[in-house]
């Protein structure tokens, strides 16, 4: 077999680098672990009910609108198309003071905040604004045509140099934090709470550790884009993906587990399976997490030890809770599909089981459930500390999972009496069917005090994609990670964009 990349791991990075690659000409095959492909980004079935295991918000794949999502920039390249279903509002908030719908549109958007706060929402209307100011620079610059080395520079001045010019008037942003846009622009608490939740459902970190860059992008493309579910789920883009990988010649091994990255004299030569196999080539992409990686699939001393460390002492987001509930639907005919609830407004939003997630994706796609049925995906922060296969295991999934009902019983207060079907999934269950190190989703890195890893390594020809890399958490983050990596293993001659 001969093979010019191997990577390792079939979540969106994976999928984006090697659809890439294979399009590029290279001879590639990804190699999985699981007998599914998609990583955290699969989902699974259950008694006919269809559920995604981890996103379930997506925004700017269809084909209606204009999009800058990096990955539906790359299904446009590598032939592939997804059929999506829109909605507006893109979800409601549930905090202890009532709730509100929350619009895509934003001018929809700061009328309801309005009705909460008239000050807050013109405050928010001035943050917003700034951080679109942002967005209209970056939107010209798109990712795929970025490369995550110093050929990137020629590629921005030949094609971009205008745009280029833009940004510098936005520096000072970019190298910042959301918390110090809106330290600049909202003194309202309400909304700084607000601003707060946002910022933690994108990044898993509130405002003053996020970078600015994430949120102008995510509220640049909610507004022009708007948002949509995809019809078959997170699977559909799983299979889009390998359809295109396919489509130019790569190849996907499912069920092949990677044991070991053989690295000799500082460089990788290919990997070894599980079962025994060698398999040989010169470049290796890991889709694993960094502390996997480096842990597991390499020998200790493949890396300078300095590094290893400190990469290893990365800190990681908490891992979460998950409900994934199958329940009768009727009388829910008019239900929205997404919630978040806040339990309480003296509690920090990132403890445990304080913010809650819901997704309710068959109120889209019926296929997603039995008839006269709806899939039910609730989910919450919850530490991987404490978590062990003991006696009271079962009874402490059940416990940990209670603020996910309550979450849920204000959005359907009879939901109890409406499941049929239950499956409480803890961070160990996350740690075990992804294969993540303590079940987590990715580093928490805050803004200011480092930035996320580029896709090189140490090691000539390994390098690394996922969201444990540049640019960080999120299917769009991650998919332009598999960009960057994909692209700086070409000449820009052969990038198309």
């Amino acid at each position: 077999m001969t093979i010019d990349v191997i990577i390792i791991g079939s979540g969106i990075g994976g999928l984006t680098a090697g659809a890439l690659l294979a399009k590029y000409g290279k001879k590639v095959a990804i190699f999985e672990s699981h007998t599914i492909a998609g990583g955290a980004a699969h989902s699974f079935v259950r008694q006919g009910f269809k559920f995604d295991s981890g996103p379930s918000f997506y925004c700017g794949l269809g084909q209606d609108k204009p999009s800058l999502n990096p990955l539906k920039q790359v299904l446009d390249l590598v032939g592939e198309s997804l059929q999506v279903v829109p909605y507006d509002p893109l979800g409601h908030y549930h905090f202890p003071e009532g709730k509100f719908p929350v619009f895509s549109n934003l001018h929809q958007y700061h009328q309801e905040v309005a009705k909460i706060t008239p000050q807050g929402a013109k405050e928010l209307e001035q943050f917003e604004s700034k951080m679109l100011g942002l967005y209209d620079c970056l939107k010209e610059i798109p990712t795929i045509a970025l490369r995550a080395d110093w050929q990137l520079i020629p590629v921005l001045i030949s094609r971009y140099f205008p745009a280029l010019l833009k940004t510098l008037f936005q520096v000072g942003i970019i190298n910042g934090s959301v918390g110090d846009v809106v330290d600049q622009t909202v003194k309202d608490l309400w909304v700084r709470r607000l601003i707060d939740l946002e910022c933690f459902l994108l990044s898993g970190l509130k405002a003053q550790g996020t970078v600015a860059p994430e949120v102008a992008f995510m509220l640049g493309e909610r507004s022009r884009a708007g948002v949509e579910y995809p019809i078959g789920g997170s699977e559909a883009i799983v299979n889009a993906l390998i359809k295109g990988l396919k489509r130019w010649g790569g190849e996907l091994y499912l069920n092949h587990h990677v044991e070991k990255i053989i690295v000799k004299s500082g460089k990788v030569t290919g990997i070894k399976l599980k079962k025994g196999d060698i398999i040989e080539a010169r470049i290796v992409i890991s889709n694993a997490t960094l502390w996997d990686t480096y842990n597991h699939l390499l020998s200790p001393e493949a890396l300078p030890q300095t590094y290893r460390k400190r990469a290893l002492n990365t800190p990681a987001v908490e891992s979460f809770m998950h409900l994934h509930l199958g329940i009768k639907a009727q009388g829910l005919e008019e239900i929205t599909g997404h919630h978040v609830v806040v339990h309480d407004s003296n509690k920090d939003i990132t403890e445990p089981g304080n913010t809650c997630m819901i997704s309710i994706p068959s109120v889209w796609d019926k296929s997603l459930a039995p008839k006269g049925h709806y899939t039910v995906h609730a989910y919450t922060l919850e530490s991987f500390a404490g978590w062990e296969k003991k006696e009271d295991y079962q009874h402490k999934k059940k416990e940990r999972s209670q603020p996910l009902y309550k979450a849920l019983e204000k959005v359907i207060p009879d939901i109890r009496e409406r499941v049929v079907l239950e499956l409480i999934g803890t961070p160990l269950t996350h740690s075990r069917f992804l294969r993540r190190y303590q079940g987590t989703y990715g580093p928490a890195i805050a803004a200011k005090q480092g930035m996320f890893p580029s896709c090189h390594t140490p090691i000539k020809g390994l390098y690394r994609v996922g969201d444990s890399t540049l640019p960080g958490i999120g299917v769009p983050a991650v998919a332009a990670s598999g960009i960057l990596c994909a692209n700086t293993l070409v000449s820009p001659e052969i990038m198309e964009f």
